[in-house]
C-alpha cells in the first residue's frame, strides 16, 4: 500500500447523484441569463477585479447623486443592471471556483494515485511473465499495448 495515499474516501453514489442534480438545477436556472465570450473577447475586455471594485462602487454612487456627468451615450439604467448582475454572480463564481478547485485537485490526485499503482501492477505482471508465472504473460502483453512505440524512460521525475 502506498504511503502517498492522499485520497482515501468512498463517496456514496447517492451523494454524487444529489450533487449532479443540484448542479443541473443551478445550471438550468442560470443558463438563460449567461453569455459566452470568445477567447479574443476575454483577452481584450476591461476586467473589474478587486483593485477596481472600490472605484466602481464609488462611481455607481456618483452616477446616482450626480448624473449630469454621465455621457449621453451611457445609460444609468444599464449600468445599474450590470452592477446588480456583477454583484449577484460574484459570490456564485467564488463558490463555483472553490468547488471546481477541490474537485479538480481531488480528481487529479486520485487519478495519479490510481495510475501509479496500475503501473506497479503492470511491472509485477511483466516480472511474472519473465518468470513464466501462469497467466502473467497475457496480462503483461495486454497492458503493454498502452506503451508500444514509446521507448524506454529513465524513470519518474525527481521529487522535491
Amino acid at each position: 500500500m502506498s504511503t502517498d495515499n492522499l485520497v482515501s474516501v468512498d463517496i456514496p453514489d447517492a451523494e454524487i447523484v444529489q450533487v449532479m442534480a443540484a448542479l443541473t438545477t443551478a445550471s438550468d436556472i442560470l443558463m438563460k441569463y449567461l453569455i459566452a465570450l470568445t477567447p479574443e473577447q476575454r483577452k481584450w475586455m476591461l476586467k473589474l477585479g478587486d483593485a477596481s471594485l472600490s472605484f466602481a462602487s464609488k462611481a455607481m454612487e456618483y452616477v446616482k447623486s450626480s448624473p449630469s456627468f454621465l455621457p449621453a451615450t451611457v445609460s444609468a439604467e444599464e449600468m445599474d443592471k450590470d452592477w446588480k448582475v456583477f454583484n449577484q454572480l460574484t459570490p456564485v463564481f467564488h463558490l463555483l471556483e472553490k468547488l471546481y478547485s477541490g474537485v479538480s485537485d481531488t480528481s487529479m490526485e486520485a487519478g495519479s494515485e490510481l495510475y501509479k499503482n496500475c503501473l506497479l501492477y503492470y511491472t509485477g505482471a511483466k516480472i511474472g511473465a519473465e518468470m513464466n508465472y501462469p497467466g502473467a504473460k497475457p496480462v503483461s502483453e495486454d497492458l503493454g499495448k498502452r506503451f508500444k512505440g514509446q521507448g524506454r524512460r529513465n524513470g519518474p521525475p525527481p521529487t522535491e
